[in-house]
């Protein structure tokens, strides 16, 4: 878990070195010191666990400022530091949020260690519970995702973190290893799913054409325009546009997209109006864009802007017995679909398959047992009926 953050919102700077000198003692947090509200308001972003608030601020009184902490950070725990002895003002402090309220005397930085270390205790117990949390996976959100692998599980925590947000992610991993399924499961289980999920293979579509693809056209743009064609930026309006293979892209539309990233909306080709749109962006590549950026193939700026959140999805054989769930479920799907007796896989051939390296990662391991299943009798595959084709 990470380290927590307290905050100190000191005008009087001896007394702020003071209070931090004390705080040095509890390694578990970090204290940053502010001088006034205003900054303070600025950097509650930051989500600190433990505010410690002098009543007397200049600008604004501790306890309206107490209020918009509360506001912007409710989860945050308030120390009110007061020179302030009045029953009344104390009570009010409590009713307000106030977890300690200590006056300024010659016991004060005694008392703020001792109301630190009773506070800690609720912070650690609450940041064991987000992580615990965090762990408990709801494999029924993601069953299109096959696997319980370490690696695997890995990704559906990454995913189960960002589902529920707007910010862009980048998939990584070699082809074949299920990056669109990963988009599918970030799109299907975030607030957006009652919106169109749009898939663009930036890879399958020609350079002179991916312009209009992407933005759209007014009749008349140019020759063949018979007609307005709306975008995919505008088709996924309110939902999700998943560029695969964004590695692929050329320089010159890169500067454009980064435009659209950048501004949230587009210009269709032969128009001036501009289009306001409401869109998550998911990216994926089997490049290295990093490599990429310094070949000079990639822009820079567009790179940084595509990771927002990055997934990296390992190649199938670190994924262990992941490769006999896929096979068991690649295999009952094909029976099914060719109405075919249910087949089963020996123990010869499961071991064969741990084995050997997959360059094809899941898109082969499909390939493989299809081919097998018709190639096998008794209604068992051997290793005799796996075949693979190399490149």
């Amino acid at each position: 878990m990470n380290a927590g953050k307290i905050f100190i919102i000191e005008d009087d700077t001896m007394i702020a070195t003071l209070i931090r000198q004390c705080l040095s003692k509890f390694d578990q947090f970090e204290s940053t010191h502010f001088i006034n509200a205003e900054d303070c308001i600025n950097s509650l972003h930051e989500m600190p666990d433990i505010v410690i608030i002098d009543y007397n601020l200049p600008g604004m009184d501790g306890l309206t400022f107490m209020k918009k902490v509360k506001e912007l950070c409710p989860s945050a725990l308030i120390i009110i530091n007061s020179g302030q002895e009045d029953v009344n003002v104390v009570v009010e402090c409590y009713q307000n949020g106030a977890n300690e309220y200590i006056l300024k005397n010659e016991k004060m930085i005694a008392n703020i260690e001792n109301a630190v270390r009773n506070l800690s205790m609720q912070v650690t117990l609450r940041k064991e519970v987000v992580f615990l949390q965090e762990q408990i996976i709801d494999r029924n959100k993601y069953s299109n995702i096959i696997g319980s692998s370490p690696a695997v599980m890995r990704v559906l925590r990454l995913i189960q973190k960002v589902e529920n947000n707007s910010m862009m992610v980048l998939v990584t991993g070699q082809s074949g290893t299920g990056k669109e399924l990963v988009a599918k499961a970030l799109h299907y289980n975030s607030q957006r799913s009652r919106k169109p999920f749009v898939i663009v293979n930036m890879g399958a579509i020609p350079t002179e054409l991916i312009e209009s693809e992407l933005f759209g056209h007014e009749k008349g743009a140019f020759t063949d325009a018979r007609e307005r064609r709306i975008g995919k930026f505008e088709e996924a309006d309110g939902g999700t546009i998943f560029l695969d293979e964004i590695g692929e892209m050329d320089l010159g539309l890169q500067s454009k997209l980064l435009r659209v990233l950048q501004e949230k909306e587009v210009t269709r080709i032969g128009s001036n109006k501009t289009i306001k749109l409401d869109f998550r962006l998911i990216a994926a590549t089997n490049r290295n864009l990093a490599h990429e950026v310094k070949e000079g193939r990639f822009r820079e700026d567009l790179f940084y802007r595509i990771q927002g959140f990055l997934i990296h999805l390992p190649p199938l054989k670190e994924r262990g017995d992941d490769i006999i769930l896929l096979a068991k479920s690649f295999l009952n799907e094909f029976c099914q679909n060719n109405r075919m007796a249910p087949y089963t896989i020996s123990k010869e051939a499961c071991k064969f398959m741990l084995e050997y390296a997959w360059p094809g990662n899941i898109r082969e391991l499909k390939a493989v047992i299809e081919r097998a299943s018709l190639m096998a009798e008794n209604n068992i595959i051997t290793v005799e009926d796996l075949t693979f084709v190399t490149a």
